[in-house]
């Protein structure tokens, strides 16, 4: 693997980086008080292409890889993580479409995504079903040429915006391998007896819509369903290969915007008649922050790369997971330690990537689950 980003990739950065520091800041308070999913901002981020960039070109994306969607992700969260998902988690459930889905399904869900003419979600967790993945008991009954769905979905991204979203049912109830009962089918939000209710109060990223959803005798048709029937447990876990990697991009984006701030506040704020980053104290803080990061961005980098190059490294990727959303979460904390007071107030923007970056240790597999991947495997199942 090169190290090096290629003249196309940097481009891609330095396109992600103004629009992000030129935008954001007009919709990022807005959203973040209000709770309101800034469609505007959105719509433009579709405009100028940065959403959806790893849909392939038959299907109406540009064709680019996991990495450079990953690389605009890392921008974006540099500049605002809650506006930053916002735009970027539109296409959520693209990714298992594209791996998955047929001809006829990625040419009807994948294209409306780019253009900022649709917007997705993916129904996983429940309210008892939450890092259990294979404890999801949403049904699909199949009744002729459709199937009847009926269950809960909990902390579901775009649940109240999205226009279909992949939903995590069983299908084969009477299967011993509980790891084969589940498939994935789309569903159109516009369907009789489907609801979403906001979730409203979460600590952060607070721009991004967050739902309940209830399926009350849901008609889809037999077409929605993504693959053959069974394969849902397994087409998840595939899929969250290459989301998390995203993950890992917006936890090193936030940690490397928290860094700036610690910077810039070392820099010009004195105490002691000295600058704060004549401190040896502070001096190894930002030492340790900046490498923390630069491991986080190499780990990333190499299982998108392999992504890229066909391979899916599950141990890596949890590897990375779980170190970055750590590291975002050290890293925003020891900005707000270093500004001292002057961290508690909104007008810094240090509290609020301390609230954005807890969700990275927890959503898209929490860091104790990915801790366990990555021991099995390394030692095998023990017990």
């Amino acid at each position: 693997m090169d190290f090096a980003l290629t003249d196309e990739q940097k481009d891609i950065v330095a396109a992600a980086r103004e629009f992000a520091e030129g935008e954001f800041p007009n919709y990022m308070e807005e959203s973040d008080e209000n709770e309101v999913f800034p469609k505007a901002l959105w719509k433009k981020g579709c405009e100028l292409g940065f959403v959806g960039v790893f849909i392939k070109e038959e299907y109406g994306g540009p064709g680019l890889g996991y990495l450079e969607d990953a690389l605009i992700s890392e921008e974006f969260w540099r500049v605002d993580p809650g506006c930053g998902l916002s735009v970027l988690a539109a296409t959520f459930g693209a990714q298992l479409v594209q791996l998955f889905g047929s001809e006829e399904q990625k040419k009807r869900y994948l294209a409306p995504l780019v253009e900022g003419k649709a917007i997705m979600g993916s129904g996983i967790t429940e309210p008892d079903a939450g890092s259990d993945v294979a404890g999801a008991a949403t049904t699909a009954v199949l009744d002729g040429d459709d199937y009847i769905i009926n269950g809960n979905k909990m902390f579901i991204t775009n649940g109240s915006i999205a226009d279909y979203v992949n939903i995590l049912c069983v299908t084969n109830p009477e299967e011993k391998n509980r790891h084969r009962r589940h498939s994935v089918i789309v569903v159109e939000t516009d369907r009789e007896g489907f609801e979403a209710n906001k979730l409203k109060g979460k600590l952060g990223i607070r721009a991004s819509d967050t739902a309940e959803l209830t399926l009350s005798n849901v008609r889809v048709p037999k077409e929605n369903l993504i693959g053959t029937p069974g394969n849902g447990f397994k087409q998840f876990m595939e899929f969250f290969n290459v989301t998390r990697v995203h993950v890992c991009a917006q936890a090193v984006g936030a940690a490397q915007g928290a860094l700036e701030k610690a910077i810039a506040h070392v820099k010009s704020r004195k105490q002691f008649g000295q600058y704060l980053g004549a401190f040896q104290a502070n001096q190894f803080k930002i030492a340790e922050m900046a490498t923390r990061i630069e491991a986080c961005r190499t780990l990333y980098w190499r299982a998108a790369w392999l992504l890229d190059n066909g391979i899916q490294d599950h141990r890596l990727v949890a590897m990375a997971k779980w170190f970055c959303g750590e590291t975002a979460v050290y890293v925003a904390n020891e900005s707000l330690q270093i500004h001292g007071g002057y961290g508690y107030l909104r007008e810094y923007g240090v509290e609020k990537y301390y609230r954005d970056a807890k969700i990275l240790e927890i959503y898209e597999g929490a860091k104790e689950i990915e801790k366990i991947v990555v021991a099995r495997a390394i030692l095998g199942r023990m017990g």
